[in-house]
Order: structure tokens, then sequence, then C-alpha cells
């Protein structure tokens, strides 16, 4: 196709799915070559005797294939396979709160290096003495959105504070937001005229990422009242196209709340999200331990979790696993 690579944005597209076509007809191969394998095993065994440990290792291997490609299923929404934007944000409690908010955004970028993802940092807001107030970042890879879809809502963490010197355990609370990037493939109409556009200096605690001209980019939807800004680029052209990105992928995300909302009245479904509504928790005094309040899931090495060992919760709510009353009211 001539000029094809003149045009990065629809050849990365298109690149993309290609990959993804060359995955499932790989899958496809691998599943017809163990159906073969598997008819194979049972004519050599003839439901006689024990299995060797050939035919022990083969159905381990097809047993975890076949979860793999269960798990795979289940991303089958129109947004899966896109990019994510997260969005963190710390509550109440300043510094408390802000810490924990670094800790959340090293742990999703941890998790996104070991998938071999790749994370491009949009905003970042420094707290004044540690931490983060807000952060924004893309995560780009295969499914990166329906992965982290489920991720979405107030974690809590409690342990003993390193900033109390009485050393006292607290709870703290942050927001994640997360929402799938928005590609040609979808048109989304903004007008010019429906936009306040300011550009500051940016800046960082102690001085860091500080610019000598004006390149950081806030972007007001004035209709909406969303409010985006970017600030990691040294150019105002690039982080002008990348708040509008995430611009358009919050307006994406608020049509489809409002499509769900609708649709939620009209099966009688009640949907509540509050700020105290917590998803997650993760205690590291008295004992440690992570569980989901969904799915029930609970991990013991909160560490590993930290450092990014999320699939056991990503797995659950992809599965669909909802806890029992019991378990979601148990406390920890």
């Amino acid at each position: 196709m001539p000029g094809f690579w003149d045009r990065p944005a629809e050849s990365a597209e298109l690149m993309r799915k290609r990959r993804e076509v060359e995955r499932r007809v790989e899958t496809l191969n691998r599943l017809r070559a163990d159906a073969d394998e598997l008819t194979a095993w049972r004519e050599l065994l003839g439901g006689e005797g024990e299995a060797d440990s050939d035919a022990i290792a083969f159905a381990a291997r097809l047993e975890r294939d076949l979860a793999r490609l269960d798990l795979q299923l289940k991303l089958a929404g129109p947004d899966d396979d896109k990019n994510a934007i997260v969005a963190i944000n710390s509550g109440a409690g300043g510094t408390e709160s802000q810490d924990w908010a670094e800790m959340l955004l090293r742990m999703y970028v941890r998790w996104a290096e070991k998938k071999g993802f790749e994370i491009e940092l949009a905003d970042r807001q420094d707290g004044e003495e540690a931490g983060i107030k807000s952060a924004t970042f893309a995560v780009r890879g295969p499914y990166a959105y329906g992965l982290l879809n489920g991720e979405a809502g107030v974690h809590r963490l409690v342990r003993i504070s390193p900033f109390d010197s009485q050393a006292r355990r607290h709870t703290s609370f942050a927001s994640v937001d997360v929402l799938p990037e928005v590609d040609d493939s979808i048109q989304i109409a903004i007008d010019d005229k429906d936009l306040k556009i300011d550009v500051f200096r940016a800046s960082g605690a102690g001085g860091q990422h500080v610019n000598r001209t004006e390149s950081a980019v806030r972007i007001t939807h004035l209709p909406s009242g969303i409010v985006v800004q970017c600030q990691n680029e040294r150019s105002q052209h690039k982080n002008r196209a990348t708040a509008m990105k995430i611009l358009k992928a919050r307006l994406y995300d608020l049509e489809l709340r409002r499509r769900r909302e609708e649709q939620d009245k009209r099966e009688g479904a009640k949907m509540e999200i509050a700020w105290g509504s917590q998803i997650r928790s993760y205690v590291l005094q008295p004992y440690r331990m992570v569980k989901d309040h969904r799915t029930g899931e609970t991990v013991g090495d909160a560490d590993s979790v930290l450092d990014g060992a999320l699939d056991p919760f990503l797995e659950a709510w992809l599965k669909g696993k909802i806890a029992s009353p019991e378990e979601r009211g148990e406390t920890v």
C-alpha cells in the first residue's frame, strides 16, 4: 500500500490488529496439535494402567493452555483489546494517602514491565512531602484495557505509618480509574469552542522536571467539566496531543457509563460506587494480606502484589468470580 508507513497512527493500529490475528491463528494451530496428541495418548494408554510422566506433563500443560485460552475468551468486550489510560488520585489524608498513591503507581508500572507492556507517563503531581497527589499514564500492550479494567475503584492500605513518630496504624485511600485509549476507529467530536486551554510551566517536587518555557498543557472541556493535563514532554505540542487523547478517552468513557446507567435503569439494577466502597484492601499491619472484596480473592504475600504480582486478582475478576455475602462482609 503506497504511503502506508507515512501514516504512523494507521499503520500502528493495523500492525496491532495483524499481531492479534496471528496470535489467534497460533492458538488455533496449537489447539489442533493438542487435540491430535490427546487422541494419540488415549489410544496409547487404552484406559489401562497408569499414565507415564510424559502423559502427566502433557495433561498439565494442556490444562494450563486451556485456562489461558479461557481467560483470553473473557476478553471479548468491544474495548478490551485497546490500550489503557490509568489515572491514580490520592484520597483524603495528606502525605499518607499521597505515599499510598505512589505505591500504587509503582505497582502498576512493575506489573506492566513484567508483561512487556509500554508505559507512557502523561502527568504526575507530586505531594508536598512525599508521594503523589495524582498521576496519569498510558499502558500499551495486548488487551491492556481488558486486563486492567477491573482495577477501577478505591484501594485501601492499612499499615504502620512511616510518617508517624508514634508508629501508629493508619488507613489510607487512593482511587484508580481505567479508560480505554481511543484510537482512530472511534470518532469523538470535540468543538474547539467547548475547550479552555491553559499552558504553564511544568514542575515537580524539589524543583524536578522544571521547564523554563510554558510547555505543560491543561485542557478543560466546558460542557462536561472534565479537566485533563499533561506536562511530561518538553514540547507543548506533544503535551497538547497527549492531553487531547486523554480527554477523548474520558469523553468516550463518560458516554459508555451513561449508556450503562440507562440500561441499568431499564433492567431495574442499582449500582453505586462511592469513595468509601473500596474494591481491595492491602493490609501490612498487624498481618500481611491483600484481599479483593468483590471476588474474595486473597493473597498472603502482600509484598509480591505491591511489586506487580496482580494476575491472581485480574484473573479472578475476569472469570466473574463473585464473593459470597459472608466473604464481602469480612473485615480486614
